[in-house]
């Protein structure tokens, strides 16, 4: 009997021997892992050697699930930091800033009356703490908040979502016909779980709209981007052609940062991203990136020192020779909590999420603008476009209230994101326009300035294909100058009504090059006379507008003819026909001295530029309508050629007229485009 008893208590020994040196080694893990803020196997680690240690071990147990709980609140695993904390509660390991932490967890379940006793807990003994001030007014009014609603329409978007994480989608293209997001889903790149989160690091995913405007099956981003270690939250610049994201490199010695890389567009490919410095600070993280609207800043977040805490958003400005004058957007924006995930509206607000401003729990989406007097503003939209769980990462579809955003919100066991639409019905009055050539293409390149006797004074940049949208408000007159290096100058102007329902107005910005001859479309004669038909006014009187709006030219006004008919006779008549489009200019008020009529004849048949090959398939760029090419085509075909060579056409020849005095000096010139107004305001163009 006595030996019996001997061998169950040698057996119990080396078993609590094991447990102990099992224990040991999950901590010894769990701190390495910690180290390296691979929360997600340290968590586990910790875990793991809680539910090894005696429970009669009260301070060991205590600390362990104290620091599962840290881990778990990491990755947002907000039940099971919440069970944890409240283990280290129980074991009485707890301090006043880990019950801070838990109180900020329970807003992240929803357990709002649970907080609300936390946060009045931690009050009592940290009356001026923000974030416990700011956490009690979220759990009183969060469940108010979620009773009263919006007007937001939020749905979620399975097509896009996998199985794990899909987070952080933005849109891309001239139409917003893309749209790319972050996933961990089985396709990504390389074979590893992360350390942090326990899945395969996220990479960067898009999905674009087929012709009938219905999104096609999400795909990896090839060409060079995505790497075996993690790559989201995609920005872009205002042109599309240069893609930043954070980027988070593996190494098994050191903690990871997160750091912003940039990739640029090579036809339809993204090629590696690299990494872009923007401060000498290498002890800090840096993601979240995002480009203003007019590409001048790239706002991004930091836990570098000098901001208000926690992780901030930041702004830097880019210029031609880098990245330059690092701005912490201050406490108006930035608490003692996390502020993350910077986007912008197209019209100019800037939305971030932050669970130290009062919201509903978690991670909540709020937007900065600016009230009728100019004082910053900051908004929270409220539910449902919020709720307890991490909602972030806003994108929006046009100047429209409406795309897409992240949350968690149906998923606070594991915290993984999935991708939601949203949509805000609202009445908004925009003006859409395309800048090209006249006769020709898009025009990329092209500015053009908004200026609005309601104080509007802006630059816009045009997208690739020469489009712009712009807000404009009710009762405000416009004016619009589209500029192009290489092109003449175009003028708009644009008065907008009162509407009940949303409305778009649509302008034209046709430039003129400089460098080549421009159609003039329209100009009609009586036959074999110089006489102008009245139809051909409506051209000309753009003609005229056009001379006005760019006073410094001067042109040649040509007339052509097609090759039958003598050449004197042809030479003659189209003199005849340039002269009197030019002393239609002359009545107008364009000076004389500033058009040279000149009759070609048929001496300069016209050369094929590539817009007239989309509309005469059988023509090719760089064909010259001679009389041979035209008769080696089929009849109807030369009836077209013929009609093509009959053109009037006008050529820059100066750009200088009237910029010099008598003495050839160059005159003082404030170049402006002005309105007088009713009350003879004036708005101008600097």
């Amino acid at each position: 009997m006595m030996k019996n008893k001997k061998n169950i208590f040698c057996c119990l020994l080396i078993t609590l021997t094991a447990l102990s040196c099992g224990v040991e080694n999950n901590i010894k893990k769990g701190e390495k892992y910690l180290a390296l803020g691979e929360y997600y196997d340290a968590g586990m680690q910790f875990k793991k050697a809680y539910s090894k240690t005696p429970s009669k071990e009260r301070d060991k147990r205590g600390d362990l699930a104290l620091k599962s709980a840290d881990c778990f609140r990491h990755i947002n695993a907000s039940q099971r930091a919440v069970a944890a904390y409240q283990n280290a509660i129980r074991y009485k390991r707890a301090s006043l800033d880990d019950r801070l932490n838990y109180a900020r967890q329970l807003l992240r379940t929803g357990s709002y009356r649970s907080a609300q006793k936390e946060f009045e807990l931690i009050l009592d003994s940290m009356p001026d703490n923000i974030l416990a001030r700011n956490g009690l007014t979220s759990a009183k009014n969060a469940p108010k908040w979620k009773a009263e609603g919006s007007k937001y329409i939020v749905k979620k978007q399975d097509f896009f979502n996998s199985h794990r994480a899909d987070y952080c989608p933005m849109l891309s293209g001239d139409q917003y016909n893309t749209l790319y997001f972050t996933s961990t889903r089985n396709d990504a790149t390389g074979d590893e779980l992360s350390g942090i989160t326990g899945t395969k690091p996220g990479d960067i995913f898009f999905s674009e709209k087929d012709e009938r405007g219905k999104w096609k099956k999400p795909e990896i981003v090839n060409g060079g981007l995505n790497t075996a270690y993690d790559e989201g939250t995609p920005a872009f610049t205002p042109d599309g052609r240069e893609m930043y994201i954070t980027q988070c490199v593996s190494d098994g010695a050191y903690p990871r940062y997160a750091t912003i890389a940039k990739s640029t567009r090579s036809d339809a490919a993204w090629g590696k991203a690299n990494t872009v410095e923007v401060t000498r600070d290498t002890l800090s993280s840096f993601a979240h990136p995002t480009i203003s609207p007019d590409g001048n800043w790239m706002y991004f977040v930091s836990d570098m020192p000098g901001g208000e805490g926690g992780k901030d958003i930041w702004r830097v400005r880019i210029t031609s020779s880098g990245l330059g004058g690092v701005e912490n957007l201050g406490p108006e924006i930035n608490t003692p909590g996390d502020e993350m995930f910077p986007s912008f509206r197209p019209n100019g607000d800037l939305y971030f999420s932050s669970d130290g401003h009062p919201g509903m729990g978690g991670l909540d989406i709020f937007y900065a603008t600016a009230d009728s007097n100019g004082k910053l503003m900051i908004v929270h939209p409220g539910y449902p476009l919020n709720s307890h769980g991490d909602d972030f990462g806003i994108t929006f579809e046009g100047l429209q209230n409406q795309g897409f955003f992240s949350s968690n919100r149906s998923d606070s066991g594991r915290g993984w994101d999935k991708i939601y639409s949203f949509v805000y019905p609202e009445v908004i009055q925009t003006v859409k326009g395309w800048v090209y050539e006249i006769d020709g293409y898009e025009l990329p390149e092209a500015l053009v300035y908004m200026v609005g006797d309601d104080g509007t004074n802006i630059k816009v940049s045009v997208k690739g294909d020469g489009s712009f949208e712009q807000a404009v408000y009710p009762d405000v007159n416009y004016i619009f100058l589209a500029t192009c290096k290489g092109y003449l100058n175009h003028k708009e102007e644009l008065t907008v009504t009162q509407s009940e329902t949303s409305e778009e107005y649509t302008l034209q910005f046709p430039l003129a090059n400089i460098s080549v001859p421009t159609l003039i479309e329209n100009i009609h004669f009586d036959f074999d006379r110089a006489t102008l038909k009245p139809e051909s006014t409506a051209s000309l009187d753009k003609l005229v507008v056009l001379l006005e709006e760019n006073p410094n030219i001067t042109i040649e006004l040509s007339s052509h003819c097609d090759y039958r008919g003598s050449e004197k006779y042809n030479e003659r008549l189209s003199q005849q026909r340039a002269e009197s489009v030019c002393q239609y200019l002359t009545t107008h008020g364009i000076a004389a001295e500033r058009l040279t009529p000149v009759g070609y004849g048929k001496a300069k048949p016209k050369v094929i530029r590539k817009k007239i090959t989309e509309k005469y398939s059988w023509l090719k760029e760089n064909d010259t309508l001679t009389q041979k090419f035209i008769e080696s085509l089929p009849a109807e075909q030369q009836e077209i050629c013929n009609q093509l060579n009959r053109r009037t056409e006008f050529l820059v020849l100066r750009t200088t007229y009237g910029l010099f005095d008598a003495e050839g000096k160059l005159k003082t010139v404030k170049k402006k485009v002005e309105r007088k107004d009713d009350d003879d305001d004036t708005i101008t163009f600097e």
